[in-house]
Order: structure tokens, then sequence, then C-alpha cells
């Protein structure tokens, strides 16, 4: 591939503004369907309101952690919609959002939060791998699956999301040279929320952009405005599109910003300035796609209002799931380890089962 097709833009694709109205740093891209944005706009509400309620389910004992996604709404979704039923999703510990967005049911989301199992749904029925702690590991996994689905002749992509700290590990630069090497039908989305937990940027990397990254593997490379709805839809879709025709990976930077602390057990005051976030509220991805719809009369305050009523009863839906104790089974240690339990493995199920009937 020729290198001026690899490059990214030299600054952030966007179509809209922080203040809704509409910018002209898109060049060829084409903006999403009406009612593609409409149903962007919808999860957008859906995603802020659940993260909104799993942040408060921490506070009440429900939920051990919760990584929050307030702030980058617009690539949670977008990285949703974009993808068929037949592609895979493969998220990490913060994209909880985005696995609301895929259709999962809050429990089955929230079981690795909550600290009940390492994951809550059957990723073979849905196409989402298990929610990734580990930093980058899921990209590798993203690879390899790419490749084999390739190589089975399916019509798939495998979308990783990554957040900007991950790219400092060895996982994501093993993940983008294989997957270059044998042009695997998979899409990187990196976050770039500008900290990795207290480590800003700046200190983590001294590139102009964290695109620029896929250049040295062979591979195309865009970066876009995170916070721009319409812009992340553009160019994840045509990514996904670009891999699903056999023509290589695609590395995607967004750049937005994360809104709360890295965690509820983390205080963010130690590390950044209250006056940076309040900048970066002003960016919300959701009040800029709002604004914009209205002013192209895609939306209406009944549907606003509409839309916040249903997520409110989404929000009880999650409250009710959490608040219901789980009914665990112990021997379910044992499930999935293998595909055909060992020897050893029996064993252990066995002496487990005797100590608790015991």
């Amino acid at each position: 591939m020729p290198q001026e097709t690899m490059l990214p833009s030299a600054s952030p694709v966007r179509f809209v503004a922080e203040d809704g109205t509409r910018a002209d740093r898109h060049g060829a891209y084409a903006e999403p369907a009406s009612d593609r944005l409409r149903e962007a706009y919808r999860l957008m509400v859906l995603g802020r309101r659940f993260d909104v309620q799993a942040t408060a389910l921490t506070k009440q004992g429900r939920l051990a952690v919760y990584p929050s996604s307030a702030g980058q709404e617009a690539c949670q979704v977008a990285a949703a919609l974009v993808l068929e039923d037949r592609d895979w999703l493969f998220p990490t510990y913060r994209d909880s959002v985005a696995l609301v967005a895929r259709g999962l049911k809050p429990g089955e989301v929230l079981t690795l939060l909550r600290g009940d199992a390492h994951c809550g749904y059957n990723p073979v029925e849905t196409s989402v791998a298990p929610q990734c702690t580990p930093l980058a590991t899921q990209t590798l996994h993203a690879a390899g699956l790419a490749h084999a689905m390739q190589r089975r002749g399916e019509d798939a992509v495998a979308l990783a999301l990554i957040g900007d700290g991950a790219t400092s590990e060895g996982d994501f630069h093993e993940a983008l040279n294989f997957a270059a090497v044998f042009k695997a039908p998979a899409v990187f989305f990196v976050q770039n929320n500008r900290y990795a937990i207290s480590v800003p940027f700046e200190k983590q990397s001294a590139a102009a952009a964290l695109a620029y990254k896929g250049i040295g593997y062979g591979m195309r490379s865009e970066q876009v405005d995170g916070n721009d709805a319409v812009a992340v839809l553009a160019v994840l879709g045509d990514a996904v599109q670009h891999a699903r025709a056999g023509r290589g990976p695609v590395l995607v930077e967004a750049h937005t910003y994360r809104i709360d602390a890295h965690t509820n057990a983390d205080d963010a005051t130690r590390y950044r300035d209250a006056s940076e976030v309040a900048k970066w509220r002003e960016a919300d991805p959701l009040k800029r796609l709002e604004t914009y719809l209205k002013s192209r009369d895609l939306l209406q305050e009944q549907e606003i209002e509409q839309f916040k009523a249903d997520a409110e009863t989404f929000a009880q839906t999650v409250r009710d799931t959490l608040n219901a104790e789980p009914e665990l089974d112990p021997l379910s240690l044992f499930d999935h380890v293998y595909a055909e339990p060992t020897r050893h493995l029996e064993a252990q199920r066995a002496a487990l089962r005797a100590e608790l009937e015991a």
C-alpha cells in the first residue's frame, strides 16, 4: 500500500464543531444517513443514563468497580453501530456502553464488574468477546480471530476497542504487525482519552498522534474527533468496509476525553485540573449531536423527551437487576476452562463438591 494512502488526516476528521454547527474537516468521508445519526443519539442518551446508574451502584455496594465512559459515548455507540451481527467486538473494561449499544442486557454486561464471573454473556452467541482487563491482550485475540475468519472465508470483521495506555503495551504492536502482514479483516479503534489512569498522553508517546503508529506496520491509519458522533460513525464505518473488502486492517484514533475518574476508586483531582475537565465538558458529544440534529430538523423535542424517558426505564431495569442477589454456583469455576475438562480439573471439581457437601 503506498505510504500516502496509509497516512491519517493532518488533523482529526470532523463534521460537527463543539457548538453543534457544521464543520468542514471531513475530506472524502460521507456523512452517515439521518436514521443512523438518530439511532446513535438515542443510544448515546441510553448509554449515558446507564453509565450514571452504574456509577451510582458502586456507591451502594452493588458493583465492585465501574470504569465510567462519560464523555466517550460517541466512540462507544459508533463502535457498536458500524458492525453487523456477524462481526466481532473486542471490548475493554471501560466499554460497557458499547456492549449496551450492541444489545446486551445490563446484567450480562455488569457481571464482570460486579465480581460474579469473568463474563456474563455467551461470546459465541453475541459475537462479543469478554471484556478485557489486562491492557492490549484483546488486540491479539481480535487479530487472531480476524485471520481465522478470513481463512474460513467468512464475511466478517473484528473490531478491537483500545485505550491510549494500551498502545504502550507490546501486545498492541504484535497485533498490528500480525494483522497487517496477513491482511486480517480487523479494525483497531483507539479511544485516546488523554490519560492512562494518571499518566497524561504526552508522557506515554512522543508521536504527533497515535494514528501514526499504524504506518510502521504498513497499515492504513486515521484520526477522528472522538466527540463528534457524525465523524466517528463515518470514519469507523469506512474502516470496517475497508477491512471487510479484504484490503487489510485499519488503525483509527479517536481524540476524546474521560470526564470522570479512571474508576470509582480513583481520585482524578490528584493529576488533572478542574479547568481542564470543564473545557472538555463543553465538547460534550451528546449535546453536540443533539444540537446538530435539531438544527437540521432531524430531531424534535418530544422525541428527546421520549428517549430520556426510555433511558429512565432502562435505568430502573439496571437497578432491579443489580439489586437482586445473584445465584452463584461455586462449581461453575471449572466451566469453560477447557473445551474438554482434563483429568486434574475433574479431580479438583470433585474435591470442591465434596467440601461443599460436607
